[in-house]
């Protein structure tokens, strides 16, 4: 478990480099692209971690004490313009309340899973944190699952219990008739529901759960599947500290966020790995997520909302900056606030980046992952950018650029966008539960992952997307 004082500094040495004022023994290079060898990083993750108890608690337990400024965690604007924040503190609690509900009422327990199908709210971020406090297992899916889908990811997950909302109730139901694992079903809604567990209400009476889990670094922390596009999409697993505290500190680098900021992070945080991992990345860091009621993307909604509200940082699709900029007044706004503006999801044309620039006067730095992996490749304002680039790769990874033979190419030859780690290293621990391994093992002892895309690598060591290699899924980034 980490101080209160060290979470503290923690949060001050992500702001100056990777890490290394976690562990004040061990020394970490400030910039690499590779990872460490197998001793020094195995020495360098804990055997312990829980990002509710080791994170989010510490928080909390700092403004109490008076050593945290007033700055919320989560601040809410409903679609009738009502505002709501929550502290750090009432983060915590509301989560511990959760946690009674799903161990008492629920019946769930370390090990088991559960489904949660929700758009961002705060329910939604209160049961994910639960879930890690009792070291359960979530599955996130999007509110636009189909029953069919539903039910596959309910099968192949085993999940004990699913969270809807009143909109996907009736879907679930039509879903769940043949899913033996499945024991409870919980609604989060200002109505009842037959055969649903009323959260609202529970909450309302649950005691806060005082005790938490000692879950292990490679406890399974959540579970996110593929697209699928192409063939039966794939579960991918993330552990604790993978998903809690890896790959939020890559995420954390591309944000640039510090404890004062604000992100307003567009779309389905639950949509994916990366997305996510921006969330407790922002927590990570004592910055604070905002959320606003949007059923669907509005230009001039976002317009206003970033007009009005002291947003410091933006996360969006290359599709919605395109449709910002179209907006016919988007030249007559100012965002006050606005300092750091980050695109995943897919590649974002130069011409968008110079046009956002000569508006805002805003850089917009790129991210390029996948839901196996998380964040791969990035700019930021550590290096220079070069518009259209995806940037270069993040610890701990090794991106190459290889022919159908494995074989590292030159320097500004196309080839397909890979990832190499070297079979004696443990994968698993910077590179959780990544799919299926053993099908890329080359002859020479390597472990070899074909991101299914291809690329270029430069003179300056930036990668460039050139196209699809194949049908591999999800392959071209996040949904946000």
């Amino acid at each position: 478990m980490l101080g209160r004082f060290q979470l503290f500094s923690l949060a001050q040495c992500f702001r100056l480099g990777f890490g290394a004022c976690c562990y004040p023994n061990r020394k970490f290079p400030a910039q690499t692209i590779r990872p460490p060898d197998l001793r020094s990083l195995g020495q360098a993750v804990s055997q312990h971690f829980n990002f509710a108890n080791d994170v989010l608690d510490q928080w909390s337990q700092l403004e109490k004490d008076g050593l945290r400024e007033p700055y919320p965690a989560l601040w809410e604007v409903s679609a009738k313009g009502e505002e709501d924040k929550w502290s750090f503190e009432r983060m915590t609690q509301l989560s511990k309340k959760t946690a009674s509900i799903l161990s008492d009422t629920c019946a769930l327990s370390h090990g088991d899973r559960l489904m949660i199908i929700l758009p961002p709210t705060p329910e939604a971020y209160w049961i994910c944190l639960a879930c890690v406090h009792l070291g359960i297992t979530f599955v996130p899916g999007s509110p636009k699952l189909t029953a069919k889908k539903i039910r596959y990811r309910l099968h192949m997950s085993k999940a004990q219990c699913i969270v809807a909302d009143e909109a996907m109730a009736p879907v679930v139901n039509s879903a769940v008739s043949d899913c033996p694992t499945l024991k409870t079903k919980l609604l989060v809604s200002d109505k009842s529901y037959d055969g649903w567990l009323d959260f609202k209400k529970l909450i309302q009476v649950a005691p806060p759960k005082q005790t938490c889990v000692r879950t292990k670094s490679q406890d399974l922390m959540a579970i996110f599947f593929t697209k699928g596009t192409t063939g039966a999409p794939k579960m991918v697993e993330y552990s604790q500290y993978g998903l809690g505290m890896g790959f939020s500190q890559t995420s954390r680098q591309w944000m640039d966020l510090q404890p004062t900021d604000v992100l307003w992070s567009l779309g389905d945080a639950f949509g994916g790995s990366l997305s996510l991992s921006n969330v407790l990345g922002a927590w990570l860091q004592g910055a604070c997520l905002f959320l606003c009621h949007m059923p669907t993307f509005c230009p001039e909604t976002v317009l206003n909302v970033l007009s009005r509200f002291p947003i410091t940082t933006l996360s969006a699709n290359p599709e919605m900056y395109r449709e910002l900029l179209q907006h016919k007044c988007f030249t007559s706004y100012r965002f006050k606030s606005l300092k750091h503006c980050v695109a995943a999801g897919g590649p974002i044309s130069p011409g968008v980046i110079e046009d956002w620039k000569r508006t805002t006067k805003l850089n917009i730095y790129e991210g390029y992952g996948q839901t196996e992996t998380g964040l791969l490749c990035a700019t930021s304002k550590i290096i220079k950018l070069k518009p259209g680039s995806l940037g270069k790769p993040l610890p701990p990874y090794i991106v190459q650029i290889v022919d159908e033979n494995s074989n590292v190419l030159p320097l500004g030859e196309e080839g397909n966008i890979a990832i190499r780690i070297k079979q004696n290293q443990p994968a698993a621990l910077y590179c959780p539960h990544m799919v299926s391994w053993e099908e890329y093992a080359s002859a020479r002892g390597h472990m070899l992952y074909l991101t299914g895309d291809r690329g270029i690598m430069d003179e300056d060591g930036y990668f460039w997307l050139s196209g699809r290699a194949d049908d591999v899924a999800n392959a071209l980034g996040q949904r946000l």
